[in-house]
């Protein structure tokens, strides 16, 4: 029926839809074009012809087909196969009721004949079934999506509800942990405080008491000096010859244990002992009952990669960049990684140390599990038992997690500070000059730790060849 109507619908000479379609005279159209141009064709004959009859006309006149022409443009701007095949609708057009169509561009209904064609064109028109059966494919797709959208985010907001009962949970503890910090340093500075004041007092008591027996002794002694010298006066002023002599000879009787040396040894009051550099010297006395300070970690050389050069006491560590040490082969040995371990390994507890990483443009730092494969290119990240930090490309570092994150770090790193505590699987990491945060690794270590240094390579050109030293405090 499709076919057959379009074909209604068809200039015979263009065999194209009617443009401007015409009549004239005979039950046949033509595109007023295409008819025009066949008689032109036909002038040196003499003739004008119907193309389809082949009836002649002497002078046709042509008249437009506004009913035709309208039935064209409806067909233009109207699926056919959609018109033909569409049902009676709930809701039709009181007078063209089997031809209700909709337009899923403007998810409208529409009807053929009443709706103006223009208005639909280049849209895309159906009939209400299939157009039913498209809508309810969409907007099943829509449900779907905001089903999955409902679950993301009950699982967004489950996950938050979760993370602000941990984050509630986690800032007591911590507000416990960092009153505990405190209330420990508290009580060591007022310990530290109260023995200071005791001394003190004790200082005090002692000069006091020196200086007080000092005071009776030597009133005692200027008493009987000045008797000794009120005796001399009266015998110095007798004027009688014979009176001074004849009493000479009692004199040196009567002077006797008068006379007194003033031998004055004072002992200043220690008050440099309580001045000075105070809360220095406060700080060196807590600094034994602090903990964790920063250990003195030494370095494995059973470990280290053969070009590495370590230092006497196994704190220093550098890149040779001439030829390989010939060092024993091991099996803990790192043979391609430019790496080497701590001595020590840590199954539990506190710990914290210091890695000077100046003038450098590549290191890495953290831990390794004590078990880590030593052998051939090694990707350090945790599944592989590495937690560590890294500086690459001169001025960029970053967390070597899987992927790696970069650490937003505002000025070149001069020490870094490692903190563990093995038993709650945390491992942060501080820039120790201001002890400011660079990031945290929260983990179930699977076993023993050790620490993890890798200088890097130095370069011909002078850049990286500084080491990484491990900073030991020493009070």
């Amino acid at each position: 029926m499709a076919c057959s109507l379009k074909d209604e619908l068809l200039c015979s000479i263009c065999l194209s839809i009617y443009q401007d379609p015409v009549s004239f005279g005979c039950e046949h159209y033509f595109c007023r074009k295409c008819i025009t141009e066949h008689w032109v064709r036909q002038e040196p004959l003499g003739m004008r012809d119907c193309p389809e009859c082949r009836r002649t006309f002497a002078e046709p006149t042509l008249s437009p087909s506004l009913k035709l022409a309208n039935i064209v443009e409806r067909y233009a701007a109207f699926p056919l196969d959609a018109i033909l095949s569409a049902q009676r609708s709930a809701f039709p057009c009181k007078d063209h009721e089997k031809v209700k169509l909709f337009c899923l561009t403007d998810r409208s209904v529409v009807c053929f004949f009443c709706d103006e064609p223009a208005v639909h064109e280049q849209h895309q028109v159906t009939n209400v079934e299939d157009a039913f059966e498209e809508l309810q494919r969409e907007l099943k797709e829509q449900l779907q999506a905001l089903q999955d959208s409902e679950r993301g985010h009950s699982e967004a907001l489950a996950l938050l509800k979760r993370q602000l009962a941990e984050t509630k949970s986690s800032a007591k503890s911590l507000r416990a942990t960092i009153g505990e910090a405190f209330e420990r340093l508290h009580r060591l500075l007022r310990e530290r405080q109260k023995a200071m004041l005791e001394e003190l007092e004790a200082d005090t008591a002692r000069t006091l008491t020196d200086i007080e027996q000092k005071i009776q002794r030597y009133s005692q002694q200027l008493r009987k000096v000045q008797e000794g010298s009120q005796i001399l006066q009266e015998r110095l002023a007798e004027v009688d010859k014979h009176a001074f002599l004849a009493g000479i000879a009692s004199l040196s009787e009567k002077l006797k244990g008068k006379i007194h040396e003033t031998n004055l040894t004072y002992e200043d009051f220690p008050t440099s002992k309580y001045m000075g550099p105070l809360q220095y010297t406060i700080w060196k006395s807590l600094f034994q009952d602090i903990h964790p300070v920063p250990a003195a970690l030494t370095l494995d050389p059973v470990t280290a990669h053969q070009r590495l050069i370590l230092s006497d006491d196994c704190t220093i560590v550098a890149y040779g960049n001439l030829h390989p040490q010939p060092l024993q082969e091991s099996p803990k040995r790192f043979d391609v990684e430019v790496s080497v371990l701590g001595s020590e390994a840590f199954g539990s507890g506190v710990y914290y140390w210091e890695v000077i990483v100046s003038e450098k443009t590549q290191w890495m730092i953290g831990l390794a599990h004590e078990a880590v494969t030593r052998k051939g290119s090694i990707q350090i990240q945790p599944s592989r038992g590495f937690y560590c930090i890294v500086m690459h490309d001169g001025n960029q570092y970053s967390a070597c997690t899987e992927p790696w994150t970069r650490l937003n770090v505002k000025s070149k790193l001069e020490k870094v500070g490692v903190f563990l505590d093995y038993d709650k699987g945390l491992l942060i990491f501080y820039n120790a000059d201001d002890m400011s945060w660079l990031y945290t690794f929260r983990e179930k270590f699977p076993g023993k730790l050790c620490s993890y240094f890798s200088p890097g390579q130095s370069h011909a050109n002078g850049k990286n060849v500084q080491p990484l030293r491990i900073n030991t405090v020493r009070i």
